[in-house]
């Protein structure tokens, strides 16, 4: 603009301090505008000092992190007991959702799930059973994440619980993910009851031989590509799941025909797999964990590779930081609550599943998927805005994974935590809401804002290994 035209515009003021500034302008009648701008987030100067020396070389091995990532390939192979597939699983040991955590302090839905999965196992017959043995010294607990797998919400795995397997066929690495039982009162909401139990024993014993002869029928399944067409098809692939689940009908569904000795068993499953629109979750969740898992342990990366919660700890893990857990208290979401339930009722928030938005899903792609935000009255303004401050905390974008109302612009990814700090904006995530009792389940759904202590912690401890 030449400065003779600059000056024949109107003025207007740009405030990028205080809101009530402008307030105070406009009731003057003085037109302006307010920047979204937040300082850092306060760290020892040292700290930031150390960053900045190193700025060049963060920024090489992250591009080299955002490429892995990218290239990424998973791909569902098969299926099998946790117990026989996946590396280091005994009998006696449950895996979790999140950072690790101890029987005494789980909170309510974890110790439910727990005692569900020892009942399920036939190592209790009831709760105050299962209760007691679960406090004893005979079970181990460990993340899920450790060995490769993840969980939604409690994420309980235990030995007998059948996987699915989804191997990243670009570079060989193995994840793990349970089957998804619906909505309501299930084990990963904390729920431990007859109804349970027999869903899950009707999963080991029927759904699970039918989908390992249909998923072998087929060759193994393309994640990634049904992924990229739900995002076009208004998935978000975290809290809505339902043309994921449908593209994935579509191609077990004729495999399932062909490989089912039993009619009737054969139209229970597709019925199971119709009635769940949640059921692609556990592999969409599976799916960014084998993605991952493969940037792991690259030299001065500072991108995030695992955000995960256990009901009260918020875990980050870094690629430059390998399997180093950086935790600090979960917080509870803002939620849409299913009649009869408050916040007050709500347990912090729980679950691996916030490897999807770490791999650049979920909260990160929630303008295609605007609904998601009705959960908590938002808009779809809100929407846009809530992917768009993701860009601001990323590498860059994925190639696959676009967002159509947004020009088919790719999904924001690879979080860098360093640019969390200096921007001072935090990963936005969309959840389940489980009960804070034992027992009761799911109570609603809805969004929050990742808290910033495991992020200033990661952004030190990520410090102390550039010195």
């Amino acid at each position: 603009m030449a400065i003779k035209d600059f000056f024949s515009q109107e003025l207007k003021v740009i405030n990028i301090g205080l809101e009530s500034v402008k307030e105070s302008l406009e009731m003057v009648n003085v037109k302006s505008v307010q920047v979204d701008f937040k300082p850092p987030m306060a760290m020892d100067s040292k700290v930031m000092d150390i960053i900045r020396r190193n700025k060049a070389r963060i920024e090489e091995a992250n591009k080299k992190v955002l490429a892995i990532i990218i290239a990424g390939k998973p791909r569902l192979i098969g299926m099998g007991r946790a117990l026989d597939v996946i590396p280091g699983v005994e009998k006696n040991l449950v895996l979790h959702a999140g950072p690790p955590v101890t029987w005494e302090r789980m909170c309510g839905p974890m110790r439910g799930a727990v005692c569900g999965a020892l009942i399920y196992e036939g190592q209790a017959k009831d709760y105050a059973g299962a209760s007691k043995l679960a406090a004893s010294v005979r079970i181990k607990y460990r993340p899920c994440h450790e060995f490769g797998a993840v969980g939604p919400m409690a994420g309980i795995i235990s030995a007998s619980m059948p996987v699915f397997i989804v191997k990243n066929e670009e570079y060989g690495n193995l994840a793990y993910g349970t089957m998804n039982e619906g909505l309501g009162k299930v084990l990963r909401y904390g729920a431990y009851s007859n109804e349970v139990i027999e869903k899950l024993k009707w999963m080991e014993q029927y759904l699970y031989p039918t989908l390992e002869k249909a998923i072998k029928k087929t060759g193994g399944i393309d994640l990634k590509n049904i992924i990229a067409q739900a995002l076009h098809m208004g998935d978000e692939v975290h809290n809505r799941n339902r043309a994921a689940t449908s593209l994935l009908f579509r191609i077990l569904a004729p495999a399932i025909m062909r490989t089912c000795d039993n009619g009737e068993t054969a139209a229970k499953v597709l019925e199971f797999i119709n009635g769940n629109d949640h059921f692609f979750l556990n592999l969409s969740m599976a799916a960014s964990k084998a993605t991952l898992d493969a940037a792991m342990n690259i030299k001065y990366s500072s991108v995030v590779t695992v955000m995960a919660r256990n009901g009260v700890d918020f875990g980050v893990r870094l690629s430059g930081t390998g399997g180093q857990w950086f935790t600090g208290p979960a917080p509870v979401p803002d939620a849409l609550y299913f009649p009869g339930y408050t916040k007050n009722d709500a347990n912090p928030d729980i679950g691996d599943s916030a490897i999807t938005e770490t791999n650049s899903l979920g909260g990160f792609a929630i303008a295609a998927s605007p609904a998601i935000v009705g959960f908590v009255g938002g808009t779809t303004s809100d929407a846009l805005n809530y992917t768009n401050q993701m860009y601001e905390i990323t590498v860059g974008e994925s190639s696959a994974y676009q967002i159509p109302y947004l020009n088919f612009r790719g999904t924001p990814t690879a979080i860098d935590v360093v640019k969390v700090i200096e921007k001072n904006i935090l990963p936005f995530i969309d959840t389940g809401v489980a009960h804070k009792d034992a027992g009761i389940g799911q109570i609603g759904a809805g969004v929050l804002s990742a808290p910033a202590g495991p992020f200033k912690k990661a952004f030190e401890g990520f410090a102390k290994t550039l010195k």
